[in-house]
């Protein structure tokens, strides 16, 4: 797999040649797959923001916008990391751009936003933010993957806490998820078109927090950090709107 970082939250291309027995993620189910029992029109779906899709002078030199779309991802779920062992209530929400280019399946990452996480037993609270790298084409191995890192803020203050920059995984060292299907794709609305599956990574590991000045030993304490792989599971429960951009 062709794997390219991106080092700002600025939508840039990913790129990724595709095998026979791979398929663009969630492909075919507005012809093929059946929706859930009453669920044509989809009622009582959150809402989903569209605005976050990259624009269509972002896509890639040659993209036909007719052919391509935005899917806006919403993922609650459980996070066990070290010493952290707690749900995620509010979703996470991920909005990305893909399709094709001269048969070249092609991805543009807009933004991921996602409420702070308290972790019980401290005054922290873990904030997941994208990590500069994301390839949502599943194939027979994974659903997709991506970089996350935590930002760590402090739920009661502690003064000698940086403002920003204190987190777990940055630039140099974020926290690569590999998600693998817990849950089939299962289609609950046409109109408009939205998905839901689930999918985990419980190999992952967890390194020390960096950039938590002369609290980062506490900080690690408190978080169990740093975590070896096998030792942490996220789970995602995801729903997903698919949007043409024609």
């Amino acid at each position: 797999m062709t794997t390219n970082r991106v080092t700002s939250h600025r939508p840039r291309t990913v790129r990724r040649f595709t095998r026979a027995a791979a398929g663009v993620l969630l492909a075919g189910l507005a012809l093929g797959a059946a929706p859930a029992h009453g669920a044509e029109r989809g009622a009582e779906l959150p809402e989903f923001d569209f605005s976050a899709c990259p624009a269509v002078d972002e896509l890639p030199a040659g993209a036909d916008p007719g052919t391509w779309r935005c899917e806006v991802m919403h993922a609650t779920g459980h996070l066990r990391m070290g010493a952290v062992d707690e749900p995620l209530t509010e979703p996470m929400r991920i909005a990305f751009a893909e399709g094709r280019v001269g048969g070249e399946f092609r991805q543009v990452f807009g933004r991921m936003t996602a409420a702070p996480i308290r972790v019980e037993g401290t005054p922290l609270t873990l904030t997941p933010q994208y990590g500069g790298y994301a390839d949502f084409l599943s194939d027979e191995t994974r659903r997709g993957e991506f970089d996350v890192r935590f930002a760590i803020g402090a739920a009661h203050g502690l003064p000698a806490l940086p403002s920003s920059g204190c987190s777990v995984g940055g630039d140099a060292e974020a926290v690569r998820l590999v998600l693998k299907d817990t849950a089939p794709t299962r289609v609950i609305s046409r109109d408009p078109l939205v998905v839901t599956f689930g999918a985990q990574d419980a190999e992952f590991a967890a390194p020390r927090a960096g950039g938590c000045g002369t609290l980062g030993r506490a900080v690690d304490r408190l978080l169990g950090l740093p975590s070896a792989a096998g030792a942490n599971v996220f789970t995602m429960d995801v729903t997903v709107a698919i949007r043409p951009y024609l």
